[in-house]
């Protein structure tokens, strides 16, 4: 269909919607100045050390390199992590948040990002489900047993040209070991998933309880979710289906929806979002 047409349509949802679900994933933060990790090539863009070392993604997305080589774990999620906390969130996001609190049951966000964007543009902590968890959060690397604990207070120092994290690097408090980001990698069977947990059940009460008590009439907004991994797209479309709610998926290069009453715009996170606002 036309594009106007369905910005049009996709206004007329946010209009008649009483809640709104968020979905997002890695794509949404490309307008925030985020890297684009799509393909091999273009992680080794982000991060051309590892490029070197002949790495992918999933090859250094995983736990076991916090026991063989830290150093260049650190590299990697202390990079990340300065990274995130110096990003502003695009006004995309901040914009639909805002718009969604007005709504009689406000809203739940969803993402696969790890990257606590959602938060730093006003999402509320109570309302957000991070299903890969949040690189804001460590747990030891064993895992030994330790809860999970914040990140806030550890300055990851690296040295660019080698691509190492300097000393001191970031211990479990309970046993002294290496510690981890609070993230589900690749084959990573010592994840923690308490926090994630947690965000899930609040989910679950909103959905079953919140909306329909409160409202009813659901809206679920998809940005930035590829088909790479994609838990985001099954989510998105599970929910829309079992609460017969209209699906708007925002999307420059994956924008197809699974029924003719969804709605599709091949676009950038912060451009969809704001054309559908300006008409709302």
């Amino acid at each position: 269909m036309p594009m106007e047409h369905e910005i049009t349509r996709a206004s007329l949802a946010l209009k008649c919607a009483d809640a709104l679900l968020i979905t997002a994933g890695a794509g949404v933060g490309v307008d925030s100045g985020l890297p684009d990790f799509r393909g091999t090539q273009g992680f080794w863009k982000a991060y051309p050390p590892i490029a070197k070392l002949g790495l992918s993604f999933a090859e250094m997305a995983n736990p076991t390199w916090f026991q063989k080589d830290p150093g260049l774990a650190w590299a990697f999620y202390g990079h990340r992590l300065n990274l995130y906390r110096r990003t502003v969130p695009h006004e995309g996001i901040r914009n639909l948040l805002e718009w969604a609190d007005s709504l009689p049951a406000k809203y739940f966000v969803f993402t696969s990002n790890v990257d606590g964007q959602f938060q730093k543009a006003g999402c509320s902590p109570e309302r957000i489900e991070e299903c890969h968890g949040s690189i804001h959060l460590l747990q030891c690397a064993k895992p030994c047993g330790q809860a999970i604990w914040d990140a806030g207070s550890i300055e990851i120092e690296i040295d660019e040209d080698r691509f190492r994290a300097l000393p001191p690097l970031p211990l479990c408090p309970q046993c002294g070991g290496m510690a981890r980001p609070n993230i589900l990698m690749f084959g990573d069977w010592a994840w923690n998933s308490e926090n994630t947990d947690q965000q899930s059940r609040r989910l679950t009460r909103w959905l079953s309880e919140t909306v329909p008590e409160v409202a009813g009439k659901l809206a679920v907004v998809e940005l930035g979710a590829g088909k790479a991994v994609p838990t985001v797209r099954h989510m998105s479309e599970h929910l829309a289906h079992r609460m017969k709610a209209p699906l708007i998926r925002i999307n420059p290069r994956d924008p197809e929806v699974p029924d003719s009453f969804d709605i599709s715009l091949p676009l950038g996170a912060k451009e969809g979002i704001l054309r559908i606002l300006a008409a709302v």
